[in-house]
């Protein structure tokens, strides 16, 4: 289902570019799809074995690269969607990369620490064989941390007996990991949001679908910019204020009480009614298909802003742009963090490392330059910002296809 959502996407860029049949051909399917078994040694001393998954979908601009996520719904499906996603993505942002993606069907939170780390070694020694350096480099997704990062990262060194910080980013600072990393997601989607309302006038009454790192970091990042966060929403629940949250005492809250809903003075609302809340602008933050056929019509906001990957089907773009409705697409509003991964790739190749106003001023340019890019194409081709993004990164992938294939 997800991955037909990606090819529907891919059938409506098609017809606005003139593509060459190796770039046709090499898209249809992906270049490596891997999956795998890895067995664990419980505390109790029981072996448990779990599904892992790597897919590298396309390298026609360079090595593939995409995160690893740890969630029961995983699935080889979704993961090839992203895969192909993260292709785009790279495209998009006009960074060196292919796409790629990777994922563990399982519950982290049902592990303990050292359970964790056996699981994570094991995906890394499964993967080695398809994950490099020069060939496809991991980074953090759902429910997957910098610790994790790390035992990765750790664990490939010792496989090829060298230290090898390149191979995975999203790291801690102390093995490798960029200044900026951490909130790049949803900086860049931050920077994508004040580039928007530059040229599509629309008020500041915002809310924000999920509360775990990149929405908690979009909603600190607008309401310093003057935005008001009305409604806030986790995986347990949704809190929506209409004169808008401290964001400091929000932090407090979701810190001491493990929820945003426990929000004194606010109304306890679900993830569902937040979509339909009468706001300006809709952070999605969560996971894919959130917003469908069946639900878009209830969405009042003027801009929606996919900070999560896939989190509006295909239907829904088209009623979104029907309407009017701006919609900043995944491809475009959350490629901060593969951008700011590719800054550590190159620290880690190079080792030297930059400052934090510095990782952060070179995301603003390329956040601004291939926003603008994309809402030229949507403007000129008249098609809605997925689309134009799709177009953008397309004919990117198209030249590099060419000049390394066709005859």
């Amino acid at each position: 289902m997800v991955f037909e959502n990606a090819e529907k996407q891919l059938d409506k860029a098609k017809k606005h570019i003139k593509l060459a049949q190796e770039t046709e051909e090499t898209l249809k399917l992906p270049k490596e799809s891997f999956a795998f078994s890895i067995p664990v040694r419980m505390d109790n001393g029981h072996l448990n074995v779990y599904q892992g998954f790597r897919v590298r979908y396309n390298d026609a601009r360079g090595p593939t690269k995409g995160g690893i996520r740890y969630h029961p719904g995983v699935t080889l499906d979704e993961v090839t969607a992203l895969a192909f996603w993260m292709t785009i993505k790279c495209a998009v942002i006009d960074i060196p990369y292919g796409g790629g993606k990777g994922g563990i069907i399982v519950d982290p939170h049902k592990l303990s620490k050292a359970e964790l780390e056996r699981l994570s070694r094991g995906w890394m020694r499964a993967a080695s064989r398809i994950v490099g350096p020069q060939r496809d480099i991991p980074a953090p997704d759902v429910y997957t941390t910098p610790q994790i990062m790390a035992w990765m990262m750790d664990e490939y060194s010792t496989i090829v007996g060298q230290y090898s910080p390149a191979v995975i980013t999203g790291k801690p600072l102390s093995v490798g990991g960029s200044l900026g990393r951490g909130y790049s997601t949803a900086l860049g989607g931050y920077f994508s949001v004040r580039e928007a309302v530059k040229k599509v006038h629309v008020g500041k009454k915002v809310a924000v679908q999920g509360f775990g790192n990149a929405g908690a970091h979009m909603a600190r990042l607008m309401a310093q910019d003057g935005f008001t966060i009305v409604a806030v929403s986790d995986s347990k629940g949704g809190a929506h204020l209409d004169s808008g949250f401290d964001f400091k005492k929000l932090e407090d809250v979701k810190a001491k009480d493990g929820r945003v809903d426990a929000y004194p003075g606010s109304k306890k609302i679900t993830n569902e009614q937040l979509l339909e809340l009468d706001v300006d602008i809709l952070v999605l933050a969560a996971l894919e298909n959130t917003v469908t056929k069946d639900n878009v019509s209830k969405v009042k906001a003027k801009m929606i802003v996919e900070l999560a990957n896939g989190p509006v089907t295909p239907e829904a773009d088209d009623v979104f742009h029907k309407n009017g409705q701006f919609l900043i697409p995944d491809v475009l509003a959350n490629s901060g963090g593969v951008c700011v991964s590719y800054f550590e790739w190159v620290q880690n190749l190079y080792g030297h490392y930059w400052t934090e106003n510095n990782v952060n001023e070179k995301l603003e340019q390329k956040m601004v330059k291939e926003f603008n890019a994309t809402f030229e194409i949507h403007k000129s081709k008249s098609v809605d910002m997925r689309t134009a993004a799709y177009v953008l990164a397309l004919g990117r992938i198209d030249d590099s296809t060419k000049d390394k294939m066709k005859l």
